[in-house]
């Protein structure tokens, strides 16, 4: 297999390199795109893209915020985003995977400001250069900006309670001969005041569950990324990027436990720390022959070290016989990365190839400690090590072809996996090896009248990473317990979409998407009578299909007035192949209203709408109505603003309700947040550019991992 796969990369290359030769002149492929100046939407063939930058309301808002306005984005009622209304995608920074978004991607994006983000790409066909992770397809937050000879900076400083906390983030670009630099960073702490949370289970058997308790906890984020470039002659650049981010997070809970045959009080401390580094060098290398013709070597390593720890207190026990205890978790993750990428157009055609190579390391070393004879002593039963080392080689080839009006990108790429997984207390061995040929196409058509049509198909695959493979056994309420899966198998989608957008006075984006996978990996729940104990698992059990719609409109009612809907609607068919099935309807939209006043003032009143929607093959989650109401005024033209808010200011608690059912129980958990929030922020824009800061034309982008 190795044999044949080396031989066709080799062949891709040469068949490239002698297409590239055969050109008389090359010139670049030039894209034609529909920008819409009310709504900041750029519609292309494969993507959408959202300029941040555009909108007023950027200034008084977090990245999080400002997503439920972008087409192809809803947030579920946790504000979990989703793509097409699927949680499986990923998403890059400047292109690129890195370890800040591969954790909590909701805390990051809460923290991070939107004035520092220049535009968000919304991939939903994405070409044969990116890797297939990603089912939905692919979210790319942009930070650079284009500059020349000078510096450019925003600096944001905000503040957000009760719940929540003060943040402060800023960017910075600046180029100086034939040097280049660019930054980001921000840090942030989100407070979540005490709220209360409840859990019952119902079953067949005598033994029904109540638990209740209250629950407090604080975050802190940080996050640093940069990027080098050096433009050595016209002809070789070397470019850089390096990123470093840390969380910590405090929680505290209390909880009561009751069944027919015991009960017990439990108080748990729990603390969690992470941190990821991303280190890339790039080298590009031009042709005299050919300004469009670039051939470029990357290198990347990335780390995202982590440790959990619960301590458990046990009091007020009757028939439950457990002692106090603690667990702790260590997880680690290293990554090396190896490219090269080739790159051509022979007229109207833009040809684009490469090979990669990753090699990964993932370890978890879980303990768990009873409380006997006056210490705690390790359980080695309910405590392991486990390694999983995984390597994926790819290669592919694709093309993209401009003809007046039409716009037409069609590419594959293949990717072999190989894995070892390993448990060192069993000896037991998890082994995967498996080979995928993953296609796309994207065909779009721009009209005179400023509109357009595109239709689109691809495969995407969701290769299971760390969070979903690690067997590590959360036991911090000792009747519900969580735990990963080493044996799951990645999952490919087969996804069909078709968009229209127009940008006349009513600016209108419209998609339709029909998409099915088998083999999709859920949670599983399953009720052990004997033990009393509700289990939590991942599996590849799914069947999945669904149909939908998403649209993002906006039409300026009068000069001062805008008005903009963003949404979606779909129908899921979810089952096993057996006996449970778990359809619906489900729907998203985001109603925002803009009043420009005049001094400067700005109004925002946004409406947010949620249906409920499944949580797993076996539950359900309740949906949500919030509202939020925001006045910005811009103190100094294009430089200082000020940004105030109020979300919910007629709800203060939202519950949060997940139902879960099996064959011999039911089991449903509320826990309640603070939905009323008031928020200020001060944003500050600095200095004057005038050009573009030059970038290799292809870099890593590790993005074949899921969320």
């Amino acid at each position: 297999m190795y044999n044949k796969f080396t031989i066709l990369i080799i062949s891709i290359l040469i068949s490239n390199t002698v297409l590239a030769q055969t050109a008389d002149s090359a010139k670049t492929l030039k894209e034609v795109a529909i920008i819409a100046n009310k709504t900041f939407v750029q519609q292309k063939a494969d993507r959408i893209i959202y300029n941040l930058q555009a909108d007023p309301e950027s200034k008084g808002n977090s990245v999080l915020g400002m997503m439920r306005k972008i087409p192809f984005i809803t947030l579920d009622g946790s504000d979990n985003i989703l793509l097409k209304g699927n949680a499986g995608f990923k998403v890059l920074i400047n292109g690129k995977s890195s370890s800040m978004v591969n954790g909590n991607l909701t805390a990051i994006l809460r923290s991070m400001p939107a004035s520092t983000i220049q535009k968000i790409e919304v991939i939903t066909v994405p070409p044969a250069k990116y890797d297939a992770e990603g089912l939905a397809g692919i979210i790319n937050i942009i930070t650079d900006r284009k500059v020349n000879e000078g510096y450019n900076g925003t600096l944001n400083v905000n503040e957000g309670f009760p719940a929540g906390g003060p943040g402060a983030g800023g960017s910075f670009t600046a180029k100086l001969g034939k040097l280049g630099v660019s930054a980001f960073a921000g840090v942030s702490i989100y407070y979540s005041p005490q709220t209360s949370f409840t859990n019952t289970r119902t079953g067949t058997d005598t033994t029904n569950l109540q638990q209740s308790g209250l629950a407090t906890s604080k975050n802190t984020n940080g996050y640093f990324g940069t990027q080098l470039s050096y433009e050595i002659d016209s002809l070789n650049l070397l470019s850089a990027q390096f990123n470093i981010n840390g969380t910590r997070a405090n929680g505290n809970s209390n909880l009561s436990s009751v069944t027919s045959s015991q009960q017990y009080d439990l108080l748990n401390h729990n603390t969690s720390h992470s941190y990821g580094i991303d280190a890339a060098i790039n080298y590009q290398l031009g042709f005299k022959s050919s300004k469009s013709r670039f051939l470029t070597f990357s290198y990347m390593y990335s780390t995202n070290p982590g440790n959990q720890n619960a301590n458990i207190n046990i009091s007020k026990a009757v028939n439950f016989n457990t002692p106090d205890y603690n667990q702790n978790a260590h997880q680690s993750f290293k990554e090396h990365t190896f490219q090269m990428d080739f790159v051509t157009s022979v007229k109207a055609l833009n040809i684009e190839a490469g090979v990669k190579g990753i090699l990964r390391k993932n370890t978890s070393d879980f303990h768990y400690n009873s409380f006997n004879n006056g210490k705690f002593e390790l359980n080695t039963a309910l405590s392991d090590l486990y390694t999983n080392t995984q390597q994926v080689f790819s290669a592919y080839n694709s093309y993209q072809l401009s003809l007046k009006s039409w716009n037409i990108s069609a590419g594959i790429r293949l990717e072999q996996t190989v894995i070892k997984a390993d448990f060192i207390s069993s000896a037991a061995v998890a082994n995967q090896n498996y080979l995928n040929v993953i296609p796309s196409i994207a065909v779009g058509k721009n009209f005179n009248d400023q509109s357009n049509i595109n239709f689109g198909f691809t495969q995407r695959m969701r290769r299971p990473g760390i969070n979903r493979l690690n067997p590590y056994a959360d036991r911090s309420n000792p009747d519900i317990e969580s735990t990963g899966n080493p044996y799951l198998r990645p999952v490919l989608l087969n996804d069909i979409q078709a968009g229209y957008s127009s940008n006349k006075k009513l600016s209108l984006n419209i998609g339709l998407d029909y998409s099915f996978m088998n083999n999709l990996d859920l949670k599983v729940v399953n009720f052990d009578p004997v033990t009393k104990i509700t289990r939590t698992s991942y599996a590849n059990v799914g069947k999945a299909k669904s149909l939908g719609s998403n649209f993002n409109i906006g039409y300026p009612l009068t000069k001062w007035y805008n008005a903009g809907l963003n949404g979606n609607v779909m129908y899921l068919w979810l089952n096993d192949g057996m006996a449970i099935s778990n359809n619906c309807w489900m729907y998203s939209l985001a109603l925002s209203n803009a009043f420009q006043l005049n001094k400067g003032w700005r109004i925002n009143a946004e409406l947010n709408v949620i249906s409920h929607r499944p949580n797993g093959l076996q539950g359900t989650s309740n949906g949500r109505i919030s509202t939020a109401f925001g006045l910005n005024k811009e103190l100094v033209k294009n430089k200082l603003s000020v940004a105030g808010s109020i979300k919910n200011p007629f709800t203060k608690y939202r519950d949060n309700r997940n139902q879960t059912f099996g064959p011999n129980f039911q089991q449903f958990s509320t826990s309640r947040d603070y939905f009323r929030s008031f928020n200020l922020s001060l944003n500050y824009n600095f200095g004057g550019l005038r050009d573009g800061i030059n970038k290799s034309r292809r870099e890593i982008r590790n993005d074949d991992l899921s969320n």
